[in-house]
Parts: C-alpha cells; structure tokens; sequence
C-alpha cells in the first residue's frame, strides 16, 4: 500500500469515527432531553412518557438515519452502473469498445448456440480524410466526426447487429445471421447515409467519407480470421464495398 492510499484509508476511518462519536452523542443527547422534558409534562403517566418516548427516539433517528442508508445505496447503484457503462462502452462513441465486442463475438464462436443460424457478415468500416480533418480543424473536429460516423452506423444496422470501435477509427459491424444481400444492404445503407451527413467544422462544409470492407461466414469464425479477412479488403479497394465469401 502506498503511502497516499494509506493516509486516504486513515482519513477515512477518522470520518466513520467522528461521525460514530458524535451521532451516538446526539442520539443520546436526544434522549435525556425528552426524557427531562417528559418530567415536567402535566397528565402523562409514567407508561405514557414511556410510549411517547418509545416512538419520538426511534422516529427521531432511525428515519434520517435510513434515509441516508437508502440515498447511499441508490448512489451506490449509479455508480456501479457508470462503471459498468464505462468498462463496456466507447466513452467517444458510445459503441461496445474493442475488448467487449471482440470478446462477445469469441464467446460465441466457443459456445455454438443452440438453435439458429451460425451464418453472419462481419464488416469493418475506416472514415477517410480523418488525419486531414484532424489537421485542418484541430483533434475536437475529428473527435466530432467520428461521432457523427458511430451515430450513423447505429442508425443504419439491424437490431440484433453488434457495433465495436475496434481502433482508434476503425469500427466492426458483426451481423449475425446476415445473407450476402443482407450485408451488402447494411453496408451500402451506411456509406450512403454517412455520405448524406452534414458536417460544417468551423462553419466550413465538409464532405465525410468511409471505406467498407466485409466478409460473409457461414460457419462463425474467429475474430482475428474475420478482421483480418475483412480489412485486406478495405485496404485494397479503398472506398468501393466489396464482399468476400470466407470458406466454411
């Protein structure tokens, strides 16, 4: 333990101290001042400052003191659910980051499902002119652009289609189940729809881009084998979409 996490856990057990001390001093403070009061209360009985005593203590500090825990405890969800969010989603995009999707496509390649089809398309997708937008704008510009490419993917796919930010702007669609026509539909629908765009950094209208490569299975593969597959195409006929059949 370093000695900065070793001072923070020592100011922290000195808060739950503190806090310990004086909430039990102000609960019995509490208490004897009822009581004292009670004394001097005309027409009770000794059970009827009992009772009244029984209900005021507990309401007293039980029901703040409850209020506090469940607050902690809703707080506590929300944070675990932004944990989670983060550990599983692309904070810039909000598509599943590379590890999550990469993991969720092995997953399935290891446990074969037990009804439907193995068959599918993996795509990968690459914005062109991106380090030129960078250049002459500025990173925030670049950054804004591929949002914009991310939010129109999402919008373009299939309901059950995955989408990874699987590079820094690179993304992979997983299409599970897909045809050749399907793939080539969801694929087209995607440039078309980034080409139409509007995207004006600085007031300066710009015109964005991607390239596509994908690959069509019918036996699901491994990631590596699809990526791989998939971005040879890309590479070599740039922005023209092209499908490649992988053997099963």
């Amino acid at each position: 333990m370093t000695k900065s996490m070793a001072n923070s856990s020592a100011q922290a057990w000195k808060s739950i101290a503190w806090l310990t001390l004086l909430g039990t001093a102000g609960s019995l403070g509490f208490s004897l001042a009822l009581n004292y009061l009670l004394l001097f209360a005309d027409g009770l009985t000794p059970f009827g400052r009992g009772v009244v005593t029984a209900t005021l203590v507990p309401l007293a500090i039980g029901l703040p003191l409850f209020l506090l825990i469940g607050w902690g405890r809703v707080e506590i969800r929300r944070y675990r659910q932004e944990l989670n969010k983060s550990a599983t989603y692309d904070g810039l995009t909000g598509c599943l980051n590379g590890t999550v999707f990469t993991s969720i496509i092995e997953r399935r390649v290891k446990k074969p499902s037990e009804r439907g089809s193995r068959s599918g398309a993996f795509l990968v997708i690459h914005p062109e002119h991106l380090r030129s937008i960078n250049l002459r704008f500025g990173i925030e510009w670049g950054d804004e652009a591929l949002r914009l490419i991310a939010s129109t993917i999402k919008s373009s796919v299939r309901e059950e289609d995955l989408i990874g930010r699987i590079g820094i702007s690179i993304f992979g669609v997983f299409l599970p189940g897909a045809t050749e026509e399907d793939a080539k539909e969801v694929g087209e629908r995607i440039r078309a729809r980034v080409a139409q765009v509007y995207f004006a950094p600085k007031g300066a209208e710009d015109v964005l881009s991607i390239g596509v490569g994908g690959v069509v299975f019918e036996n699901e593969l491994a990631f590596d084998d699809m990526f791989r597959s998939a971005e040879q195409l890309l590479s070599r006929n740039g922005t023209d979409f092209e499908l490649s059949r992988l053997p099963s």
